[in-house]
Order: structure tokens, then sequence, then C-alpha cells
């Protein structure tokens, strides 16, 4: 009687696979990229990559590529992005990234960073804000690492804009649509508070959020028109400030000054007794 030959191991493999998808009732989970999958960005940094991202991108690059060549000191920092090199064109010579959740030269919370107090001359900050729990305590961060007269640099996306809208409206929930977007108004009134004195600013990004390149080439009169016709309602903002404190000076005791105002007071006093017994003296007349 010729024998049955056994199955060979992936045979078993399957086999042990049906019987258990029999048993659950589930099936196996298709092989390749799940649909759906491709196009989210669960980060920032990935959101970046995607036509609109490079699209916001290039634009802040602009403006911090106008600017930063004009700010002068030893030590600069950027919080995020660690894939725009927005301190590229900068002269400061010593420059770092600190990041969260990609990589960078050193990895902290924005809320808690590492570093004394009054280290940095300049800190640009692109979206964070916007990705904090605790916004203000961040700012604060910042405020305390930054020295006297340092620059800080930060852009932000603009709820009254048509980012804002899709945002609200809108059931997307990936990349920058997870994050909370803040009012310029009140990003001004916290830096104030803190210290800050803003300089500079400006909106950008006027053009429809559409995610595909070519509805932003076709849309790109929008833009055009927004910033002429509608100037408040751009999609990221960017503010220029400056960390001011108050100089304290201390005035040393001059004794000399002190013996001249008391031998002034004794003169005085001598002048006004005289002049009182010269008027008695008018007054009660020659004497007989």
């Amino acid at each position: 009687m010729n024998e049955k030959p056994e199955p060979d191991a992936d045979a078993r493999l399957r086999a042990a696979r049906e019987s258990h998808d029999d048993t659950t009732g589930s099936s196996p989970p298709p092989e390749g990229p799940q649909p759906g999958a491709q196009g989210e960005q669960s980060t920032f940094d990935e959101w970046l990559s995607s036509p609109l991202g490079r699209y916001v991108s290039e634009r802040e690059r602009r403006i911090f590529e106008r600017v930063v060549p004009d700010l002068f000191g030893f030590y600069a920092l950027q919080m995020g992005a660690a894939s725009l090199s927005l301190l590229s064109t900068s002269r400061v010579v010593n420059r770092w990234t600190v990041a969260w959740d990609t990589e960078g030269d050193f990895l902290a919370e924005p809320d808690q960073l590492p570093f004394p107090d009054n280290q940095f001359d300049l800190i640009v900050m692109p979206h964070v804000l916007e990705f904090q729990s605790l916004p203000h305590e961040t700012l604060r961060e910042v405020f305390r690492v930054l020295r006297p007269e340092g620059r800080l640099l930060l852009t932000g996306f603009n709820p009254y804009s048509l980012y804002g809208t899709k945002r609200f409206f809108g059931r997307e929930r990936t990349g920058i649509w997870a994050a909370e977007f803040i009012a310029l108004s009140r990003v001004k009134d916290w830096l104030t508070l803190l210290g800050f004195d803003l300089v500079d600013g400006e909106l950008t990004c006027y053009n429809v959020p559409a995610r595909r390149e070519g509805s932003l080439e076709r849309l790109e009169w929008v833009a055009r028109a927004g910033d002429r016709w509608w100037p408040f309602a751009g999609g990221v903002y960017y503010l220029h400030a400056v960390k001011r404190v108050a100089g304290v000076r201390l005035m040393k005791p001059d004794w000399a000054r002190g013996k001249r105002r008391r031998v002034a007071v004794a003169a005085s006093s001598r002048d006004a007794d005289a002049h009182a017994s010269q008027t008695e003296r008018a007054i009660d007349g020659p004497r007989a």
C-alpha cells in the first residue's frame, strides 16, 4: 500500500490559518499597504513632505531667509520642524535643533528645555504652539532660555483663514488638522505679558489648502487676491519678538554730597535766625 506523503511546512501553516479563521470567523490581514493608509501624516514633519506642506514651508522659508541673516549672536536654536533648516542662512556659528517626535540635536519637551537661563540669542519656532497642550508654558520656557534682547521668530496657523475653516468643518484629523490653531491676537497677548516686544510680523499662504500640487498652482490667483483684499485671512502668521528686561542701576551713596547738603542747611538756618533778629529790632524800635 502506498503511503501518503506528509505535507510540507508551508502547507501545514496554511491549514492551521484556515482552521483558525473558520473557528474565530475572522480573515487574515491583507498583504501590502492598507486602504487609506497612504497619504496620512501623523507628525508635522511628515506633513511637510506633502504638496501642501511643501507649499507652506517654501513661503515660510522665504520669510526666515530674509530676516535671519540680519540677526547676530553666539547661540541659536530651532525648535521643531527638524527637516527644515531654517537657520542655514544665519551668521550665528553655534546652531542646534531640539525635537520631541523626530530626530534632532537634542530631544526634549518644548516646555522643559534642558538649557540654563539666558543661553540663546536667537530662537526659531515654526508651528510649535499648535501642537502643545500648554502653549503659554512653552513661551514662558522660551523666555527663560533667551538672553536679554534675544530674538524670537515664530509661525503659526491662523484659525481665521481658509486653513482654519477646513480644520473646523473638515473630517480629516491627521497632520496639521489635528493641531489646535491659536489666534494671532492671543499669541500677541501672551508675548506681551511675558515681557516681549513685537517688532515685526506678517501673514502669508492665502491659497486654498488643496491636497494636490496641480490644484495649488491653478488656485494661485486666490493667494494674489488675498494679499490685497483680505490680508487678515492668511493661512500662516509670522511674528518677530524681542525679550526685554528692565535694567537695574545701583545708586552708590555720595557722602560728599550729603556733607554739602548739611552745610547748606546749617547756613540757611543761620541766615534765617539773623533775619528774624533784624525783624524784631525793626519792630521794637530803638531802645531808650
